[in-house]
């Protein structure tokens, strides 16, 4: 009830300040577990990612935020997790094979922090898709978040990682930048069509 109500009101918010819109939230399975994997260009793109969907989402948040008055039980109820600075700590991964494997939604972000702007991606979406036989849904954030103007969020169709199963290292990185090249594809196709 309370993720319900927190993203009524969040979404109405972005859809104001930042005329917030959604594509392709068909290619998002309505059961069994999902990764949403997304590119990452503000502190504001898991909010962005999940509140247009009709799933709750969760997803990785700092551990310090949970220590802050009031943030940090907010936050737990809307689906975040802790995850330690300097990494992804085994709980993180375990928790989230946990939630995968009970057929939840978890958002992750490949490129890891907003500063790298090569769109690099790190190995552990991969590899918590092949662990859990999660959907890996890509996700194309494109906009700017300055107030008035235009974000969209596209949702394309599950990328396939089959090819991948054996999960080695080098396997992984391949799958990696599979999900990578796919979702940097979508983000540049949106911003070709948004000049025409």
């Amino acid at each position: 009830m309370f993720y319900e109500f927190a993203r009524a009101v969040t979404g109405a918010y972005y859809r104001t300040l930042y005329r917030l819109k959604a594509k392709g939230l068909e290619n998002i399975p309505k059961t069994g577990p999902v990764i949403l994997c997304a590119n990452h260009i503000s502190n504001h793109d898991p909010l962005v990612v999940a509140i247009l969907m009709k799933r709750q989402v969760n997803f990785m948040a700092k551990a310090e935020l949970f220590r802050v008055p009031l943030l940090g039980p907010i936050i737990k109820r809307l689906g975040a997790f802790p995850v330690k600075r300097g990494g992804v700590s085994k709980e993180s991964i375990k928790h989230s094979i946990d939630l995968l494997k009970s057929g939840k939604i978890i958002t992750i972000f490949p490129e890891g922090t907003r500063s790298n702007a090569g769109g690099a991606g790190k190995k552990g979406a991969a590899m918590l898709a092949l662990r859990s036989q999660a959907a890996v849904v890509p996700v194309a954030i494109v906009g700017s978040y300055a107030p008035f103007q235009k974000m969209t969020v596209i949702y394309g169709p599950p990328v396939d990682l089959k090819e991948f199963a054996d999960g080695g290292s080098d396997q992984l990185e391949a799958a990696t930048e599979k999900i990578m090249a796919v979702i940097r594809n979508m983000v540049t196709t949106h911003e070709k069509l948004g000049k025409n």
